[in-house]
């Protein structure tokens, strides 16, 4: 990794931060590719409970660079959005959008692709793409309509209105709204939560909530109940009813709990 993405762990929580504050984190074809690059490594990376995605330098991301031509096919260029999009997206770990100052455009498309977005009252957000003479994009046209509606989404990508986080939160785009002074407390605390509850669990339920949005609800019964014993067989279901017998809080590990030598396999 170069220095246009930084990368640091902590207990189970990975983080990683948008570095090129001078254009307010927005996203150049390396950093295009090396986030992509570090989501893919996210996926197989065992240890790993929760993933935050922040901006360095007061922004969380302004977008793609667009300031830098490339002689390329533009085709080309969305095949960049399009891996971070997806690998985002099937990451099995909950995600975390760390929102300081502005995240427009594919920015703002990156933090709506997390599970979370947390953001200060001083965060702004916007669809800029129609006032750049360009069309959604980053899952934008998908994840709009789902998290507000096809009229609200409309408004927001037609119209490109800047929005502060307090609507942003109404709307249901924004999570949390945390002061600026709190903001880092509060989301390294959320991601402790999540890190420590069971893996396997958490994996299954964020795909079916994903996968459930576009189900019927025969569809959904039917994934839950081929989920469901995929649990039943790690050694967390069986954590979790002993830690509330014993009125303890649970220690959950992920790990596989049937057939010869299981202790040792983690899921």
């Amino acid at each position: 990794m170069s220095d246009v993405l930084l990368t640091s762990d902590s207990d189970g929580v990975r983080t990683l931060t948008l570095n090129r504050p001078d254009r307010k984190n927005a996203i150049n074809a390396q950093l295009w590719e090396e986030l992509a690059d570090a989501l893919r490594v996210a996926a197989r990376d065992t240890a790993l409970r929760a993933l935050v995605i922040t901006g360095a330098g007061g922004a969380f991301c302004s977008g793609a660079d667009i300031g830098v031509p490339e002689d390329i096919h533009p085709r080309h260029k969305l095949r960049r959005l399009t891996d971070v999009a997806l690998a985002l997206h099937e990451l099995s770990v909950p995600t975390i959008a760390k929102v300081t100052g502005v995240a427009v455009g594919a920015g703002w498309n990156l933090a709506l692709g997390c599970d979370f977005v947390v953001a200060t009252p001083e965060a702004r957000f916007c669809q800029i793409f129609s006032k750049r003479g360009l069309s959604v994009d980053l899952g934008g046209s998908w994840l709009l309509p789902k998290l507000v509606g096809l009229q609200q989404a409309k408004r927001l990508v037609l119209l490109a209105d800047m929005i502060d986080a307090e609507e942003a939160r109404v709307l249901g785009l924004v999570t949390w709204v945390r002061p600026t002074d709190e903001i880092d407390g509060f989301v390294a605390d959320l991601a402790a939560r999540l890190a420590a509850g069971p893996p396997v669990a958490l994996a299954q339920s964020k795909a079916l909530l994903n996968d459930g949005a576009n189900a019927t609800l025969r569809e959904a019964l039917a994934n839950e109940a081929r989920a469901q014993p995929a649990n039943f067989a790690t050694a967390d279901s069986t954590e979790a009813y002993a830690a509330f017998a014993a009125k303890r809080e649970a220690v959950f590990t992920g790990r596989w709990a049937l057939g010869p030598g299981s202790e040792k396999n983690n899921a």
